[in-house]
């Protein structure tokens, strides 16, 4: 475990750095960007809080002042990622569109955050590692992931509607059919591009990759 907290009041001066008091937003931001590189480079145990401080040019004491401890700062991690892409999930206005054109929508939404965010994917490898030990203490993961279903549920839904997509489809294997692929081809990119030569990497491999993935799941849930 790391550390107790050393301070409970902010710092104003430490090692001859001032602490940044006039934008306590920008410096709390600024901390969790440089520990989320820290613990997909570490890991949760290698992981140091003085790394951490050095690669925001602040201190071991305003890192304890704003997250109390490592493993704090950890789950605030798991929070941001997994809440960034819950946030853009709800901005794709899946509503406004025709039953299966939100459901490619969203599979192309999937695809792409995942190949942009390796920290997202990497992360979350690690938390799988410690048997989600601090996924479980974060009801705030749970009920984001929790809308991500019910815009997909209710998208399923009007495609029945429409005559367009089957009934009886479980959502949570929807989700999980639409987002392992994208998941796979980011956290086994290094081995399975070795193991059969191929360049995960390549754009052209990408659309490929992402047009059979968003027919795979149409043809699932296709009436």
């Amino acid at each position: 475990m790391s550390d107790s907290v050393v301070s409970l009041g902010q710092p104003a001066i430490e090692g001859g750095r001032k602490a940044r008091k006039n934008n306590p937003e920008k410096t709390r931001e600024d901390i969790l960007q440089a520990a989320i590189s820290e613990f997909v480079q570490q890991g949760l145990a290698g992981a140091r809080v003085d790394a951490i401080a050095e690669r925001t040019a602040t201190s071991k004491r305003m890192i304890y002042y704003y997250f109390g401890s490592k493993e704090q700062l950890y789950v605030e991690c798991l929070v941001k990622l997994y809440g960034d892409i819950r946030k853009t999930e709800q901005n794709l206005d899946m509503e406004a569109l025709p039953a299966e054109q939100a459901i490619r929508r969203l599979v192309e939404f999937t695809f792409d955050h995942h190949d942009r965010n390796v920290d997202f994917v990497r992360i979350v490898c690690t938390e799988n590692i410690h048997y989600g030990e601090y996924v479980k203490q974060t009801p705030a993961i749970r009920e984001m992931s929790s809308l991500v279903l019910q815009a997909l549920a209710r998208t399923l839904q009007r495609g029945v509607e429409e005559g367009v997509f089957r009934a009886g489809i479980e959502v949570i294997d929807l989700h999980m059919l639409m987002s392992s692929f994208c998941f796979y081809r980011v956290s086994n990119r290094h081995t399975f591009s070795d193991i059969f030569q191929i360049d995960l990497s390549d754009e052209q491999v990408k659309q490929r990759h992402k047009q059979m993935i968003c027919e795979a799941v149409i043809n699932y849930i296709r009436a």
